[in-house]
């Protein structure tokens, strides 16, 4: 409601007034009454009335005198800010839900990639490398053939295919870094120390959208992605000796391994842009996803390719024996030829691993465009527990099952604590609800329905 309009309104308007500051308290009403004849009601009524999205505004005293009819032309003019808010609500409603079932999916996924990336290694475990160019590649292919396929749909626009394209050379290079950094340090590094090191990826996360979309933590918010990171620490270094090999490990290497997860920060960053940049240029509209996938996979394999000699040697493999390796490498994946002896298990868990792979970034990137790049962070992280847990199982070709350790159990506590004080939002004061404008404007505050 307009400081105008109220200025002026009569006492039924300045009494709708208060009802709008009250109505988000109340949105479940149907009927609701209020003094000097105005009721508001969710059904029509056989009166003078006027519609506001699902509601119905009705002056219940405009039989016959001029002065109710000039209550309700003031009902008519100022009841733009209620309507706004009806509105905003249920979109707001509409999309904590999606952010929700985008995250759930997120995290089964997230926490399937994992364990089968693991059942993955075993029948390849002479050709790690050969697997991650298979990823890497096959990526490209998949996702031009499903955004082909969305463009004869009409879903993919020429408008979207039209955007800029440099954000998507920088999501490229930003991963192939990345990928390179990781491969060298992973390469010295314990496993067991790189998924502590992997907790700053969550502190670049929220540095980077500090710096460059201008985003606002709360303190229960960065306390929250404290314990987040705290709890995935207790729960993979609980009977592990992480600790005593990441010390051994070396610094140089720790901040090799570190400024990996940078970049890999950086890239999430750079897609949220991306969407927020689209959202400006298509006027309200949105890129699909496999537009943003498919060109950041394909400037991804091309760094690649030009890293190539230098990730074939970080891999133990010389770049003049590259060709043998990848047909080596092929035979054993399709589990032909002599070279199969070994390789029980692919190709099906290899090409599960590449499916459900490429499932979960989709659903990643899905997330941040819902929600935000901390977000996402987030969701991915709470998988790393899931996983532990699921290797509790018995699976296939993994021997005897692991078992939970106390440490895990403290660490997953931990954890959930962090995602719900994330989670959490203190209840507006009736003056901020006073004040906030009616239109969405830019949020400075991250909110973020991840629970």
């Amino acid at each position: 409601m307009s400081l105008s309009c109220r200025r002026n309104a009569s006492p039924q308007i300045q009494t709708l007034a208060l009802y709008d500051q009250t109505l988000r308290r109340r949105p479940h009403r149907q009927l609701v009454t209020v003094p000097h004849g105005v009721a508001i009601s969710a059904s029509p009524l056989r009166s003078h009335r006027q519609s506001i999205g699902n509601w119905i505004v009705v002056d219940a005293g405009s039989r016959s005198t001029s002065r109710s009819r000039r209550s309700s032309s003031e009902v008519v003019c100022c009841l733009g800010s209620i309507g706004e808010r009806i509105g905003g609500a249920e979109a707001e409603r509409r999309k904590r839900a999606e952010v929700v079932v985008a995250a759930v999916a997120t995290v089964v996924l997230g926490t399937g990639n994992r364990v089968l990336n693991k059942l993955a290694l075993i029948p390849l475990r002479n050709y790690p490398f050969f697997l991650a160019q298979l990823a890497t590649f096959g990526y490209v292919v998949a996702y031009f053939s499903i955004l082909y396929f969305r463009y004869k749909a009409g879903i993919v626009t020429d408008e979207m295919l039209s955007l800029p394209k440099t954000p998507y050379v920088l999501v490229g290079l930003l991963e192939a870094l990345a990928a390179a950094l990781m491969m060298a340090a992973g390469a010295v590094l314990s496993g067991a120390s790189i998924p502590i090191l992997s907790q700053t990826f969550l502190v670049w996360q929220l540095f980077l959208s500090a710096i460059f979309l201008g985003r606002r933590y709360r303190a229960n918010q960065i306390f929250g992605c404290f314990l987040v990171a705290i709890g995935v620490i207790i729960t993979v270094t609980s009977g592990s000796g992480a600790g005593l090999s990441l010390g051994n490990g070396g610094l140089f290497w720790i901040l090799l391994m570190v400024t990996s997860f940078l970049f890999q920060a950086a890239d999430a960053v750079v897609k949220e842009i991306i969407f927020l940049d689209a959202n400006k240029q298509l006027k309200g509209g949105s890129v699909d996803i496999f537009v943003v996938n498919s060109f950041g996979s394909a400037y991804q394999a091309l760094f690649i390719c030009l890293l190539l000699p230098v990730l074939s040697k970080l891999w133990g493999v010389p770049f003049t024996q590259l060709p043998t390796y990848i047909k080596d490498g092929a035979a054993c994946f399709l589990n032909l030829g002599s070279l199969s002896n070994g390789c029980q298990g692919a190709p099906v868990l290899p090409l599960l691993f590449v499916i459900v792979n490429m499932a979960f970034n989709i659903s990643l990137l899905h997330l941040l465009k819902v929600s935000s790049a901390v977000v996402s962070c987030l969701a991915s992280t709470f998988s790393v527990p899931l996983a532990i847990y699921a290797f509790t199982f018995p699976l296939p070709h993994m021997g005897v099952a692991s078992s939970l350790s106390a440490g895990f159990l403290a660490g997953t506590a931990v954890l959930i604590s962090g995602l719900l004080l994330y989670s959490w939002s203190p209840p507006p004061s009736p003056t901020a609800i006073e004040q906030s404008p009616s239109k969405g404007g830019k949020r400075d505050t991250e909110t973020s329905p991840m629970i």
